[in-house]
């Protein structure tokens, strides 16, 4: 069964760290690319960060300098760790893999089912 199960969601005040993680079963995610969304209350989604297969990442230009995101092959799962938090980082965090088969429109793509942060002192 594919799956991916987020956690590390909480309550922290301003200037405080999460990490959160995202745990994927019954595919290779290292394979796909993973990335971070995030919605606030009244707010479309929005991209906060992507890792691809081959490593690389790219931020919003919000969490830049804050926010990092990395992967574990070994455990299946990537991460995202979160310095400085604000205020507006509040919001449920959603973890997405994607798959896109090259040359064609053929893509696989999962969503975990968000995971809870709130800013606040």
């Amino acid at each position: 069964q594919v799956q991916l199960v987020e956690s590390g969601g909480g309550l922290v005040q301003p200037g405080g760290s999460l990490r959160l993680s995202c745990a994927a079963s019954g595919f290779t995610f290292s394979n796909y690319a993973a990335s971070w969304y995030r919605q606030a209350p009244g707010k479309e989604r929005e991209l906060v960060a992507i890792i691809t297969t081959g490593g690389g990442t790219d931020y919003a230009d919000s969490v830049k300098g804050r926010f990092t995101i990395s992967r574990d092959i070994a455990k299946n799962t990537v991460y995202l760790q979160m310095n400085n938090l604000k205020a507006e980082d509040t919001a449920v965090y959603y973890c997405n893999a994607l798959y896109v088969v090259v040359l064609t429109t053929t893509r696989f793509e999962y969503w975990g089912q968000g995971t809870q942060v709130t800013v606040s002192s």
